[in-house]
């Protein structure tokens, strides 16, 4: 079992200019109890502030004290976006990837020149460095993950997006698999649920199953999502954040 990517892969989704109706909510935080086949194992959180002209991301996943003792997880992703261009949640700019799981770490850096049509790529473990072609519409999976929200879903149908993850540029389907009724920490609601076919690194590193569920309403916030592992599956289960609170 390695711990990064139900998260991660979540959130790689959509591109396009269309919005649901409603403004994106800036700044928010979203706070996830994670489990592992049924067994509480960490927590991972996702918050958005804006600082003038920058806009950041910073998603974080943390074992709890049980699962530390034998397996510690600390990640922390770190993502920038120049705010001002569209769509949200801006046009990518820096992205940086510091994870501790077990014994194994790693420190990757990602920046983005869009006027040069490349991402400059360095793992700051090993030292490799690369420049990857990027087509102009490029983003990070942090950055998708809020984009998603703000679009039309309907069901039955799949979108593309062009999305760098580590080395790799790949265009990436999402599709909309169905609506369905679920007990949240908002109550019980309407979610609309969507498969991102990656197969992202991150927290709890997925297989390539990941399913989201988002409210089907203006604010669409991820109450859960899930990925099977190289052992069962691993479920991130929302329980708080800064959110709007339904009335």
């Amino acid at each position: 079992m390695r711990i990064y990517a139900v998260l991660a892969a979540a959130v790689v989704v959509l591109w396009g200019n269309s919005t649901v109706g409603a403004a994106p909510k800036v700044p928010e935080k979203l706070v996830y109890e994670l489990s592992w086949t049924g067994v509480p194992v960490g927590t991972a959180t996702q918050e958005i502030s804006d600082a003038g002209d920058l806009r950041t991301i910073v998603s974080t996943a943390r074992s709890n004290d049980w699962l530390s003792v034998f397996f510690p997880v600390e990640d922390r992703i770190v993502s920038s976006y120049d705010r001002h261009r569209a769509p949200f949640p801006g046009l990518a700019r820096h992205y940086r990837l510091q994870t501790r799981e077990g014994n194994r770490r790693r420190d990757r850096e990602i920046v983005f020149e869009h006027e040069r049509g490349v991402a400059r790529f360095t793992d700051h473990k090993t030292g490799e460095k690369a420049n990857i072609p990027i087509p102009v519409d490029t983003i990070d999976v942090y950055g998708s993950f809020y984009y998603v929200r703000y679009l039309p879903l309907e069901v039955g149908t799949s979108h593309h997006l062009n999305i760098l993850d580590s080395k790799r540029q790949r265009l990436i389907e999402v599709r909309v698999l169905r609506k369905e009724k679920l007990k949240t920490v908002l109550g019980e609601v309407e979610t609309i649920v969507i498969q991102p076919l990656v197969y992202s690194e991150g927290v709890f590193e997925g297989k390539g199953t990941v399913h989201i569920w988002l409210t089907d309403d203006e604010q669409r916030i991820p109450v859960r999502a899930r990925t099977r592992v190289t052992v069962g599956s691993v479920t991130a289960t929302l329980v708080d954040g800064t959110f709007e609170k339904k009335r």
